[in-house]
């Protein structure tokens, strides 16, 4: 998967926020509200751990499918780009030894 597919996405939940569309789940979702939204990434949260859990890799996708398209709502609803999430995530893949770092802080306390 690239970017490309991500963006892709994102620019339609944009879309459905700019237009609503009759009978659209992503509209109705922006319609209910963030309290909707965020009850929603729970959900989705929880059914992929539980798949996780149950070692169903291929229900497993699917939820994090699901989730990451709940968290670009989210994402929308508080007009955050996607760029601002790409950017961060590679910033932190550009730190070096930051989870030795991190497991060494844990084993200490």
């Amino acid at each position: 998967m690239s970017d490309a597919v991500l963006n892709e996405l994102y620019q339609v939940v944009l879309g459905r926020k700019a237009e609503r569309q009759e009978g659209s789940y992503t509209c109705y979702l922006f319609d209910q509200g963030l309290d909707k939204i965020l009850k929603k990434v729970g959900e989705e949260s929880a059914e992929t751990i539980i798949a996780a859990k149950n070692g169903e890799a291929a229900r497993t996708v699917e939820e994090i499918s699901d989730l990451l398209y709940h968290l670009m709502v989210l994402m929308a609803a508080q007009d955050i780009p996607l760029e601002a999430v790409l950017d961060e995530l590679d910033r932190r893949s550009q730190k070096i030894g930051n989870l030795k770092k991190m497991k060494t802080v844990d084993h200490e306390t």
